[in-house]
């Protein structure tokens, strides 16, 4: 029996953090509240899996403004799990540490890399994170880097869901990513 050629996957990662109009309250630190994850087969050109995990802020809480952002409240995160638990469900359940990742811009890499330090928590992903953003931009021959919305727009693509959703930012960004990879413009990973 013959089968395909290996996938060739990509975690596509998008998050959204605790938020405030203005400064946190007092004591209060923005910490990540969902995580969503596209899983795209580059050589299949698809999209194969969408995943959401939920997180349990410790350090604040989710205020009115992020909730008309996000559309999370602060019961719906109250059900989910620990930053670390989070994290060990990247790596465990989507093999973060192994296989290349991406997002739109630098603040999912960012928000993770200062949350592990405060939390002493492992960080979940391996080094080869690729800016969707910069690829996407230059594959357009844009001179300003579009927001995920507008590059959506650019590219006559449909934004599917919520705006400021992890998981339907993942599914959007994927879309993108794809798009990118038609025209032979995302980089391959370095290692």
């Amino acid at each position: 029996m013959e089968t395909g050629p290996e996938p060739k996957l990509l975690n596509v990662v998008d998050i959204e953090a605790t938020c405030w109009d203005g400064q946190p309250p007092p004591g209060a630190v923005s910490e990540i509240i969902e995580i969503g994850l596209a899983v795209v087969d580059l050589r299949s050109a698809e999209r194969v899996a969408r995943h959401r995990i939920l997180v349990r802020p410790a350090r604040s809480t989710v205020s009115a403004f992020c909730t008309e952002l996000t559309g999370l409240t602060q019961p719906e995160v109250d059900t989910g799990v620990s930053f670390a638990e989070a994290c060990r469900l990247l790596a465990s359940e989507h093999e973060s540490g192994t296989r290349p990742w991406a997002s739109w811009g630098d603040y999912d890499r960012n928000q993770f890399t200062r949350q592990c330090r405060a939390t002493k928590t492992r960080y979940p992903f391996g080094h080869r994170h690729t800016n969707a953003k910069l690829p996407f931009t230059s594959s357009y021959g844009l001179r300003k880097r579009p927001g995920m919305a507008q590059a959506l727009k650019v590219a006559g693509l449909p934004l599917e869901g919520r705006h400021h959703s992890g998981a339907d930012d993942a599914w959007n960004i994927a879309a993108l990513i794809l798009e990118v990879a038609a025209r032979d413009a995302w980089p391959e990973p370095t290692t």
